[in-house]
């Protein structure tokens, strides 16, 4: 896949199939529109994802936020599904004033050549989101794109969205995350150095701190699936500031990969998180916290043998 990042400077050659949206999560409902422009391939169109490199409510309101998707995961989710271009387009005062036909001409025709264009059907883009999908159908004869508005996927009678993702994430329904996503959420960091505290106890962890925009499920246990170097391994994640141990503030993700003795610092880790376990505790001695990591292994050992 070729990645353009937060650069004005972008061109491609030949026919496009385009798709544009924040896509976080890059749920069920976003593989609609992507299936769609993959579909064009056939015709031999190159596909295209166009998104913002930091999203633009982070301008608009002045706030950080948080997705559930970070760039890095994004970029890998995309490339896994044969997507031939992402392009993460800059986000700043001026092109958020930039009207909706300017944004059409300059930059998906001439820049992106598009000659094929999938938007779902409430899309808004341009200066006040005042461009919508009726607007790209009025400009398809004009600029000589053909346009299809996708209809959203739905889990019964409610329209799969990042914001209902996330209103079940906050709740902690990790599996109900993984069902509309269409894949397990997940949690992508480097293996770093910690205090070795589970090795001592005879439970030894990887230690990964999630990025600062990556929005969490509620702290405590996970069972999970750990990828590092094209290895999958069964195991226990623990999401949460470690309150038996220390009095760090810093949301950390300590995972304890089951059958497995070797060293993995600085090597990427993917931690996908299939089932709540419990919350995070604090208990009152750390031979009581390894009575109880010694019982979330049990229950997640059982999970994994059910679902193998």
């Amino acid at each position: 896949m070729i990645h353009f990042w937060n650069t004005f400077n972008i061109q491609i050659t030949g026919d496009t199939a385009v798709t544009l949206g924040k896509f976080d999560g890059l749920h069920r409902g976003h593989q609609k529109l992507l299936n769609d422009i993959k579909k064009k391939k056939a015709e031999g169109y190159q596909t295209v994802v166009f998104t913002f490199a930091r999203p633009p409510m982070a301008l608009l309101t002045g706030k950080p936020q948080r997705t559930l998707l970070v760039n890095e995961e994004r970029r890998e989710v995309l490339d896994k599904m044969k997507i031939d271009y992402l392009i993460e387009y800059p986000f700043n005062e001026t092109i958020s004033h930039m009207l909706p036909e300017y944004f059409v001409k300059e930059i998906l025709v001439k820049q992106l050549h598009m000659k094929y264009l999938a938007a779902g059907k409430d899309f808004g883009f341009g200066y006040q989101r005042s461009g919508n999908t009726d607007l790209l159908k009025k400009l398809a004869p004009k600029y000589g794109y053909e346009i299809t508005v996708v209809e959203k996927e739905t889990d019964g009678i409610r329209e799969i969205s990042s914001t209902y993702i996330k209103e079940e994430l906050n709740l902690g329904h990790i599996e109900k995350v993984n069902e509309l996503l269409g894949r397990p959420f997940s949690v992508q960091g480097n293996v770093v150095h910690g205090k070795e505290l589970g090795r001592k106890i005879g439970i030894p962890t990887i230690n990964i701190f999630p990025p600062a925009e990556k929005l969490l499920p509620p702290k405590g246990v996970y069972c999970a699936k750990t990828e590092i170097d094209g290895c999958v391994y069964d195991g226990i994640a623990n999401i949460g500031i470690k309150p038996t141990v220390t009095n760090q503030k810093r949301m950390i993700m300590e995972v304890h990969l089951f059958d497995i003795c070797k060293q993995l610092y600085g090597k990427e880790a993917n931690v996908h998180l299939y089932r709540f376990v419990r919350p995070e505790y604090k208990f009152a001695s750390v031979e009581l916290l390894k009575k109880q990591m010694e019982q979330d292994i049990v229950v997640a050992r059982q999970f994994f043998y059910e679902n193998s």
